[in-house]
């Protein structure tokens, strides 16, 4: 039996911090940052059977076209990530009531549809960009045992060649995306390797008052290639997603819009219109 104190709970039997359970998940689960974001899933959906709020994380699942979907909100950073898709995993495959690992897996789908920058000139902002592979500078990873296979230890070596990191920073680790999702939502999007950074300023190159310990983060990730794919962008919960859904049994897979360009200095002010069009595509893709 898991503790009390390991596996936490709502005064209702959810999960602590997520409020679902496995009557109420979805197996097809869209992940996305802001919690007002998932407002705009109420007016896509058909119908809605479920919904909470708690903190950062606003919870709504529904029938879209007759196919059930969850829409959660996470928040920002590799932390939340960590405490979300760990309570969607123990929804899934933990009997709460019991507080033991079922006796089978069911498999989720996490799609995080997100906004990101661009880290090269032919990724404008407007664009679609799917990660294939992300690597994670926030460590995260670092803290969970796994089977050799899980992560993408090859292309983590060549990233870390690459980087030159000093030993202050935290190991990074690599992780890929589900290829079955790749094939089901990516056409026509840009394919690429995302790096995940643990804050939005100096782990992204940004300088306000304080210089970066690394003057040029940015220009060493842009030319970073690994077996044919770059890397194109940066944002902040892709490499936890994929890391943990990799040791878990999950499928993955991200698809940023880009508001940034670093490299040009352009920023998409506007970029509500093209997100629902983007969640309407993919819930599209996801349905047939």
């Amino acid at each position: 039996m898991i503790k009390s104190s390991e596996l936490v709970l709502a005064s209702d039997g959810s999960l602590y911090h997520i409020h679902l359970t496995a009557d109420t998940l979805a197996d097809d689960v869209i992940l996305v940052g802001d919690p007002a974001r998932v407002d705009m899933f109420k007016t896509i959906f058909d119908s809605v059977d479920h919904e909470s709020c708690n903190r950062e994380i606003h919870a709504l699942t529904g029938l879209y076209h007759g196919h059930r979907f969850t829409a959660l909100s996470t928040g920002m950073g590799c932390d939340n990530i960590d405490i979300v898709v760990s309570e969607l995993d123990a929804a899934a495959n933990i009997d709460l009531q019991k507080r033991e690992p079922k006796s089978s897996h069911r498999s989720l789908n996490l799609v995080r549809i997100g906004t990101s920058g661009s880290l090269l000139h032919d990724v404008p902002v407007g664009s679609l960009v799917v990660s294939q592979h992300a690597v994670g500078l926030d460590g995260l990873l670092n803290y969970y045992s796994h089977e050799t296979g899980q992560l993408n230890d090859a292309l983590n070596d060549a990233f870390v060649r690459h980087m030159q990191f000093g030993p202050e920073f935290a190991r990074p680790y690599a992780a890929d995306a589900s290829e079955w999702l790749i094939s089901r939502v990516a056409e026509g999007m840009h394919h690429g390797i995302t790096a995940t950074a643990p804050g939005f300023y100096a782990p992204q190159g940004r300088c306000l008052r304080i210089a970066p310990a690394i003057a040029d983060l940015n220009e060493r990730l842009a030319t970073f290639e690994w077996n044919g794919c770059r890397l194109t962008n940066l944002e902040m919960e892709t490499s936890a997603i994929y890391g943990l859904s990799a040791i878990m049994g999950h499928r993955a897979l991200t698809v940023c819009l880009i508001i940034a360009n670093r490299v040009d200095g352009t920023f998409l002010s506007d970029y509500h219109p093209q997100m629902m069009d983007t969640i309407a595509r993919i819930l599209d893709s996801l349905a047939e």
